[in-house]
């Protein structure tokens, strides 16, 4: 299965680069929010649906929404599972300012803290940046994204400078980087391929399909960005 996994990623590298460079074709939401993550069977917050969005069936109290998503952060090293906790944490923030705002407090805290430490954690950093980022892309740019005016992208690349071969965080930088030109993306997305010859889990995330559409993660990350991506 392994095998197999690297084949394709190897397959589908060979075949944007033999027809050059296209056009990322629109998308059905924000790639950040609009795209579950494969994270095994690892835990992450409460969730019922089997879809990427709230069913609305959820009965989830995010008056806990802070001390949750910190617990699963802490009990981790996996970044996938930071991006799908992260994920998920901004859907049902989206239903409470209050938590939303607590939350992403709470962790650009924790990422201050971190940063002024003797042994700085590349992750807590990265998560304040993962979210001030999943933030814009799912609460857009009125005074109810408490993340307006953060940089998300530029803590992410702290982090990598902490951590330069983690290739799931290089999927991420990738991911957020979908609105910058092209070279500074695709460079992520060499690394993070790099990183999945031995990462069988972040093989499969970036073989997995954007919203069961044509283009595979790794597809999307390698293009050029569309117009209406840019300006998200």
């Amino acid at each position: 299965m392994k095998i197999k996994f690297f084949s394709i990623l190897r397959t589908a590298s060979a075949a944007l680069v033999a027809l050059g460079v296209a056009a990322i074709p629109a998308w059905a939401g924000p790639p950040l929010v609009c795209h579950a993550f494969d994270i095994g069977n690892a835990g992450s917050l409460p969730w019922v649906s089997h879809d990427w969005n709230l069913s609305g069936g959820e009965h989830y109290d995010t008056r806990g929404l802070s001390k949750d998503t910190v617990a699963v952060l802490d009990s981790s090293p996996v970044v996938l599972v930071h991006m799908e906790t992260l994920r998920r944490a901004t859907l049902y923030a989206r239903k409470d300012a209050g938590s939303a705002k607590q939350l992403l407090l709470l962790l650009t805290a924790r990422a201050e803290a971190s940063e002024r430490s003797a042994r700085p954690n590349a992750l807590a950093i990265f998560d304040a940046g993962y979210l001030a980022e999943t933030y814009k892309q799912w609460l857009g740019d009125g005074a109810q994204n408490p993340a307006n005016g953060m940089d998300g992208y530029a803590l992410v690349e702290k982090a990598l400078r902490l951590d330069p071969n983690d290739g799931q965080m290089e999927f991420a930088a990738a991911l957020i980087a979908l609105r910058f030109p092209g070279a500074e993306r695709r460079e992520h997305a060499k690394k993070a391929m790099a990183g999945a010859q031995s990462d069988e889990l972040l093989a499969r995330n970036l073989n997995s399909r954007f919203l069961a559409g044509p283009e595979t993660m790794l597809a999307m990350i390698q293009q050029e960005p569309d117009a209406k991506v840019a300006k998200q």
